[in-house]
């Protein structure tokens, strides 16, 4: 074999993986072993050019995404760029993970979220440690620019898009995605914040169930402050139960609002412009219940699954969130109220094909029966463009 063929990279793996595909169905696609796509995924066998190129048809892309020369070392040290950072609930600092997305040509970084035992994937790494107070307090509006040293292609965070929202499914729409060949970046934010980050223009899709106490209405009133008349489409991803949850056998007996104000239970808040923190309000506001007596209302936790896993772990007896996260951790759940969870999204992009594979998915009746089983979702109207 030449010199010129062990220089040559090969990305077939990552492209079929990112297919849903398995070596044994790549090989069938196009005539050859198993062996063989092992062989090249390996770097040890570079195929001929009818080869390469029936490699790319059954990809789905072209055959310069599939092989490449390695490029040239920097002169200068790992190669870096600016990107707009959405706002992290924590400081970061230098050598922490981030995802990158590009939205309407602007590059926006995010801090994955940890989920057990694995370490997030990632595009790049903070540079430097970002100048800011010891916890990252910046307005969805008045985001700031970090330095990320790239550890991947400049392209491969391009046709990707970048969700916020707080709703735990987001997960399972990302992997019914990845087949599809879109790459979902969550971003979690809740759902004022998500608004506040589309309305910025740092992301394509806002999920927001913030529910009117006047008219009960889920989300439209939120919308229609923000943004002008025609700009955006709401579409209905599942409606879901809100309510208290406690520990699987409620040992305190929490069973409505009142009960928060027991001497006796330890409660975890949701930080104000979500929608859980505004059910407890306007809850609280209708029996005339004063927050300071209820222990804990100004201690926080951040998302549906957090604030659930302070009730998993004992640090609190109860808090508001989703029917869903407490199935997670099989807590036991007290409903008080039905949300809409829509995604909102800017006209223009409703065109992008990811945005599109993106609401078909929605649509799937395997993908509605996952949430609906696993998750309590009422998935009935997912789908639906209500706005």
């Amino acid at each position: 074999m030449s010199k010129r063929h062990n220089r040559i990279k090969s990305h077939v793996a990552a492209v079929r993986e990112r297919r849903g595909l398995s070596a044994s169905d790549l090989a069938d696609m196009i005539g050859v072993s198993r062996q063989a796509i092992y062989a090249i995924e390996a770097g040890s066998y570079v195929p001929n050019t009818a080869l390469g190129l029936k490699l790319a048809r059954a990809l789905s892309v072209g055959i310069e995404d599939l092989f490449a020369l390695p490029e040239d070392p920097p002169a200068s040290g790992p190669r870096s760029v600016s990107a707009t950072l959405v706002p992290a609930a924590e400081k970061l600092r230098a050598g922490q993970p981030v995802r990158l997305c590009r939205v309407d040509g602007k590059l926006i970084a995010a801090a994955p979220t940890p989920v057990g035992s694995y370490l997030p994937a990632s595009d790049a790494v903070v540079a430097s440690t970002p100048a800011s107070p010891h916890r990252v307090q910046v307005r969805p509006h008045e985001l700031r620019l970090h330095e990320t040293r790239l550890h991947q292609q400049k392209n491969a965070f391009e046709d990707r898009l970048l969700i916020a929202g707080c709703d735990p499914a987001m997960a399972v729409l990302a992997h019914y995605l990845r087949p599809a060949g879109v790459d979902l970046i969550v971003v979690h934010q809740n759902s004022s914040q998500s608004l506040a980050l589309l309305k910025n223009g740092s992301a394509h899709i806002a999920g927001t169930h913030l529910r009117d106490a006047a008219t009960g209405e889920s989300n439209i009133s939120a919308v229609t402050r923000l943004f002008a008349p025609k700009s955006v489409a709401v579409i209905s991803f599942a409606a879901w139960q809100e309510g208290l949850i406690t520990a699987g056998n409620n040992p305190k007996k929490v069973r409505r609002i009142e009960d928060l104000a027991r001497r006796d239970v330890a409660f975890v808040n949701r930080e104000l412009g979500s929608g859980s923190r505004l059910l407890l309000d306007t809850q609280l506001a209708q029996l005339g219940l004063g927050a300071k007596r209820i222990r804990g209302y100004d201690r926080l936790a951040s998302g549906h699954l957090a604030a659930a896993w302070q009730v998993k772990t004992g640090a609190a007896d109860c808090c508001v969130a989703t029917e869903a996260a407490a199935r997670v951790f099989g807590l036991n759940f007290v409903p008080l109220g039905s949300a809409r969870y829509d995604l909102v999204i800017r006209k223009p992009h409703l065109k992008l094909p990811a945005v599109e594979t993106l609401l078909n998915t929605v649509a799937l009746a395997a993908f509605r029966r996952e949430l609906s089983s696993a998750g309590g979702y009422d998935t009935s109207i997912a789908g639906d463009r209500v706005f």
